[in-house]
């Protein structure tokens, strides 16, 4: 089964490298959804598999939806979809023009705050992922994005602890 669900990320993902590495963006995906599933989060391999389909593809809820439905239930098809939807940013430059990077990342921060533990669990796997990547690759930009994820982790924590405390160690705190 999990071949499947990575074959359907990889086909979206495909030609996206990941920034610093240049490796195959699939790669991240995985590793988000193996330290999800590590951690014992409950549908965090499939939530991290797919955590930036929607954002970063032109894969829909219907594509992912008609995936899941030949294997989960109709309950699980939706929590799945809606952890994808709940770490899928909203404040974005397209959607915010208007908005410079602090306001919408304080805006996406608070959002964060309020999507359920077994989600922000997965964001914290994802967070944790891209620090390690950012701080070995890029220590200027490194100073303002660690500064960022600060913020989000003191409103977001509600999830799994452990994993809560890996990223606030990542950051710094």
């Amino acid at each position: 089964m999990k071949e499947e669900l990575i074959r359907f990320a990889a086909k979206w993902h495909e030609g996206q490298k990941r920034k610093y590495t240049f490796e195959p963006y699939i790669n991240h995906c995985i590793e988000v959804a193996e330290l999800a599933e590590a951690n014992h989060i409950s549908f965090g391999y499939e939530i991290g598999l797919f955590h930036d389909l929607l954002e970063d593809t032109l894969c829909s809820e219907s594509d992912l939806k008609l995936l899941l439905s030949s294997n989960y239930s109709s309950s699980e098809v939706d929590f799945i979809i809606n952890g994808v939807v709940a770490l899928t940013d909203i404040y974005i430059p397209a959607n915010f023009p208007s908005l410079n990077r602090e306001k919408r990342k304080v805006l996406e921060a608070e959002r964060l705050a309020g999507i359920l533990p077994t989600y922000q669990s997965v964001k914290y796997c994802d967070l944790i992922n891209n620090t390690i990547s950012i701080v070995e690759r890029d220590p200027s930009f490194a100073v303002a994005y660690l500064a960022e994820k600060k913020y989000i982790l003191s409103l977001m924590n509600k999830g799994n602890i452990d994993l809560y405390n890996t990223a606030l160690n990542i950051v710094g705190l």
